[in-house]
């Protein structure tokens, strides 16, 4: 394939990707639930990507670091802190992030996270009580797939020329 043919085609993706995430922050901002199809279609997305960029060798080191945040994910789960959908989502978007746009991806989700929680306490809106109305619940996949898009759109997944 020539270089030029497979970056259209990563761009492809990559929009694709974006797209599917977006909706995914959409259904959990409405219904406080994520498909599991979406967290696979992400999943196959991120092996198309890697297979059209040539990223291969990538591949191995953002599975084992998705899954390690994955095990202290399931912990906070395991706590009540973070919903089942969230922590798959999240998952699935360290695969696509790995170690070189981490530390980017972490500070988009932290300033996602803060202006998301902020607009939800102000206007009171997309808030779900849980527990018999002892806590109130926050949908975390619009900060996610915020903080994913925007490492889109920095260029840190771009396919090197």
């Amino acid at each position: 394939m020539p270089v030029l043919d497979s970056l259209f085609a990563s761009q492809v993706v990559l929009v694709a990707t974006a797209a599917v995430v977006f909706y995914a922050a959409v259904t959990d901002f409405r219904t406080f639930t994520i498909s599991n199809n979406l967290i696979v279609a992400l999943a196959l997305l991120f092996v198309l990507y890697a297979s059209i960029s040539g990223r291969w060798s990538e591949v191995p080191w953002n599975i084992g670091f998705a899954t390690l945040i994955l095990v202290f994910l399931i912990w906070f789960y395991a706590l009540g802190w973070m919903g089942g959908g969230d922590v798959k989502l999240l998952t699935v978007a360290l695969l696509w992030t790995g170690l070189h746009c981490a530390l980017i991806f972490a500070i988009l989700l932290l300033v996602f996270s803060c202006l998301h929680t902020a607009v939800v306490k102000i206007k009171g809106a997309a808030t779900k009580k849980s527990n018999g109305g002892a806590r109130t619940r926050i949908p975390f996949a619009p900060s996610i797939a915020a903080a994913l898009v925007g490492v889109i759109m920095l260029g840190c997944l771009r396919v090197p020329a």
